[in-house]
């Protein structure tokens, strides 16, 4: 089944804003959140971030060229997660001396068909680089600056205080999402038929909005970092008002075409066009079950992308070599701000402890959808790069993962040295 998104103008947001009750002065605790085991936003950030630490103790403290892998350990590495568990592998690492692509497992789950390396998948919040990208541009155009009130661009909808610096770094105070905006069409939140019937259907730029204001604000702007997917469809909906044209215009023009990223798309529809890498979920110990009907509109400018490692890498090295954004743009969103320590959180973009040269860091994004997640890491200028994909999310509550992602990670992150 495909199904189509219809675009919503800033009018009908509006329309659907602004009867809404008064944004509350106070911050409270929210409610408990019946989706609590659905996903958490951050956890394949820290689960890397930690694989990158142990990456470069290791290669610290062995300096010798035999410690970087070859490319048929990468090869292995593949084989060695698909065997512990994972669905579908698909991955790139790129240095001056190496240029190394690998896939393994299939691409649907209980499908015999192989993955191959050319696969696109759901980026999932590698979308976040993209839209903090386009907000950059603005930026530089005059159009806003980083500390203009959100409300300004899109008034009733943002508590005083908060800014599209605070959207970018997620210290706005908004709720994640979209978990609040599922369970309207949810009964059972125990269900994952009903679950997985919900991610397949079509959700409004202002139906995430409205859920968004009636969560509540978590904390006061600027006090605390709370990542958030509603924040950033407030953002895509915001350049679609300022410019007047549609995120994947925006998008194709003035990212994925001067970046190169040929095969790169922000759909409109759950069709996945061409070789696609599906996503897989496990919600109880019978196995992996295939995700072929979700529909982007779940997360809209959060994490609506698709791409392939080839894409994502170019996207993120055209980024940091200033072709997309100015390097003073640049320089910007790199550098974690106040209470985004874990993850090191900067405007869009996140950094990790970079294997090779002790003291500097390797920058990028990951993306976590419901059945795929991903990586995408580049060295601060841009020549030395790591892009992971790969399918399989265990929603059991077991208490140990079902793969290993350090099997690949680690040695992928050695391999740029």
């Amino acid at each position: 089944m495909s199904r189509t998104i219809v675009r919503t103008g800033a009018a009908a947001i509006a329309a659907v804003l602004l009867p809404l009750t008064a944004v509350p002065a106070a911050y409270a605790d929210p409610a408990p959140d019946p989706t609590a085991n659905w996903q958490d936003p951050t956890a394949l950030t820290r689960e890397a971030t930690a694989i990158a630490e142990r990456a470069a103790a290791k290669r610290q403290g062995s300096r010798a060229k035999s410690a970087v892998p070859a490319t048929a350990e990468l090869d292995a590495a593949v084989d060695a997660l698909v065997a512990d568990g994972a669905t579908g592998v698909t991955a790139r690492v790129e240095t001056p001396e190496l240029e190394w692509s690998g896939a393994g497992g299939v691409r649907e789950a209980g499908k015999a068909k192989a993955a191959k390396d050319g696969d696109r998948f759901h980026i999932a919040s590698n979308t976040k680089t993209l839209i903090a990208t386009l907000v950059m541009q603005e930026v530089e155009r005059g159009t806003w600056a980083l500390d203009t009130p959100a409300d300004d661009v899109l008034p009733g909808t943002f508590p005083a205080g908060v800014t599209i610096e605070h959207l970018l770094s997620h210290r706005s105070g908004a709720p994640r999402g979209p978990e609040e905006l599922l369970l309207t069409r949810i009964d059972d939140p125990s269900s994952w038929e009903q679950f997985i019937d919900a991610v397949g259907q079509h959700y409004s730029e202002a139906e995430h909005l409205a859920a968004m204001r009636s969560a509540g604000w978590l904390f006061e702007p600027g006090t605390g970092f709370s990542y958030s997917n509603y924040g950033y469809v407030a953002l895509g909906v915001m350049l679609e008002k300022e410019t007047g044209q549609e995120l994947d215009d925006l998008l194709r023009r003035r990212i994925f075409k001067p970046a190169g990223a040929h095969r790169s798309d922000y759909p409109e529809t759950s069709h996945n066009r061409g070789p696609f890498l599906e996503g897989a979920v496990m919600t109880d110990p019978t196995g992996w079950q295939a995700l072929t009907d979700l529909d982007p509109s779940v997360f809209h400018a959060s994490g609506a992308g698709t791409g392939t490692t080839r894409d994502l890498a170019s996207l993120n090295e055209a980024l940091l070599t200033g072709e997309l954004v100015s390097p003073a743009s640049v320089e910007a969103m790199l550098p974690p701000l106040a209470g985004s320590a874990d993850p090191a959180y900067g405007l869009g973009i996140y950094r990790v402890d970079d294997p090779c040269v002790a003291g500097e860091y390797l920058y990028g994004h990951d993306g976590a959808h419901f059945g795929t997640q991903s990586i995408n890491w580049s060295s601060r200028d841009g020549s030395r790069q790591i892009t992971l994909a790969w399918t399989g999310r265990d929603y059991t509550g077991a208490t140990e993962p079902p793969y290993d992602l350090g099997l690949l990670l680690e040695p992928m992150l050695l391999a740029t040295c």
